[in-house]
């Protein structure tokens, strides 16, 4: 695929906000004005390869990053929608009437969002609706931005970052990183634009989630830390949605500690703020975050996992029922979070169990999850012959066969 498709302004830009740099500073270490920057960023100019240089120099990223060629997460199964979301993403067709329909268009995305988290088919229901629905709902957004109808053109923003949260949760999972990485900026812009201090933590959230996922933690740690002080700045008093918000912000600091391997302060941030948050949201799932004590406590697991505690993670798994969950995506997780604790004490009988609850619980997932592929491979590779019938059998329900 060409380096047109995926504009470079947005990558600088993305990376730029990312590591919190402003423009100022970011041109004038390039040997650019402030100005011929933003015209970059914007897509009014395309920056010569000597300046592409200079940029990703200054951004500590690798040329190819920001001439934008496709990435896929390692051992990533490709699904067949993502080059036209690509496409419909980086077109800009004209509006049609029904983009201007706000109230059927906020409920197309709510379809949506309910059958990513509650569908066992989720990929191939959710994959059928987007590509159209994207169209519409940017249709809408072009149509309205000059609207002097203030509340129309704030509730097209709001539908959009909404909908651009359910795109980076969709293009991660089937390995579209770089896909990600657009519409997680694209969703804070919208909240932004919505001037909406929920949906710009949300935003925020989900920007933290794919800077996890690319191995950047530190700039994870620093948007979640930001976003928590800007959060209590923004609503200063403490009610269920915002203590929500807060609380998936700290889980996602406490994350980025541990992959740092600080894991003392991962722990502290989980047992601390994240689950004073939960204790004041109750379970719930605001703008899609599946926040609240039960989420806490998987955290923790994963946590404990990480830092080599297995006996620990596992003994907190076994305190937590997940059947309540709302998210098919979370009960999924759990079960292969506890298949990874049983493969670091090579138990197979126990990793094959799990994978098949994860398997019941998203068929379709586990084909996707880079992890659910690295642990069947690994069973493939050492299970006793007792076991090899059901392994080889979820070996080719995941594509390793």
């Amino acid at each position: 695929m060409g380096s047109v498709e995926i504009p470079i302004g947005e990558r600088v830009r993305f990376y730029r906000t990312a590591q919190n740099k402003k423009q100022a500073v970011v041109a004038g270490l390039a040997g650019m004005s402030e100005n011929y920057l933003s015209q970059i960023e914007r897509g009014v100019r395309t920056p010569t390869i000597a300046m592409l240089h200079q940029l990703a120099r200054v951004l500590d990223v690798p040329v190819a990053v920001l001439i934008g060629e496709p990435s896929l997460e390692d051992d990533s199964v490709l699904h067949p929608v993502a080059g036209q979301l690509q496409r419909v993403l980086t077109t800009y067709d004209a509006p049609s009437s029904e983009s201007l329909d706000l109230p059927a268009l906020r409920a197309r995305v709510e379809s949506a969002w309910g059958l990513w988290q509650g569908s066992t088919n989720r990929f191939t229901e959710v994959s059928t609706l987007i590509p159209d629905l994207t169209r519409d709902v940017q249709g809408a957004v072009r149509a309205l931005r000059s609207s002097t109808d203030a509340s129309s053109r704030r509730e097209a923003y709001q539908i959009s970052a909404d909908l651009y949260f359910l795109l980076r949760t969709f293009t991660k999972r089937v390995g579209r990183t770089d896909l990600s990485l657009m519409v997680a900026d694209r969703a804070v812009t919208a909240a932004e634009n919505a001037d909406d201090p929920l949906r710009i933590a949300a935003g925020k959230w989900n920007l933290g989630q794919i800077l996890l996922s690319q191995g950047e933690a530190e700039g994870a740690e620093d948007v979640a830390m930001r976003s928590i002080e800007e959060l209590r700045r923004e609503i200063p008093e403490r009610h269920p949605d915002q203590a929500a918000l807060e609380g998936a912000l700290w889980l996602v600091a406490a994350i980025a500690s541990g992959r740092r391997h600080d894991h003392w302060t991962a722990r502290e941030r989980i047992q601390g703020p994240a689950t004073d948050a939960a204790r004041d949201s109750g379970e719930g799932n605001v703008f899609w975050t599946v926040f609240g004590p039960l989420n806490v406590g998987l955290h923790l697991v994963s946590v404990e996992m990480e830092a080599g505690e297995v006996a620990e993670a596992l003994h907190i798994a076994d305190q937590l029922d997940v059947n309540h969950s709302p998210s098919l995506e979370r009960r999924m997780t759990f079960a292969l979070e506890v298949a990874r604790c049983y493969d670091q004490r090579q138990e197979d009988a126990a990793v094959i169990l799990h994978l098949m609850n994860a398997e019941a619980s998203g068929p379709e997932d586990l084909r996707y999850n880079t992890l659910a592929r690295d642990l069947v491979r690994s069973l493939l590779k050492r299970a006793r012959p007792t076991f090899q019938p059901q392994v080889r059998a979820l070996a080719r329900r995941v594509g390793l066969l």
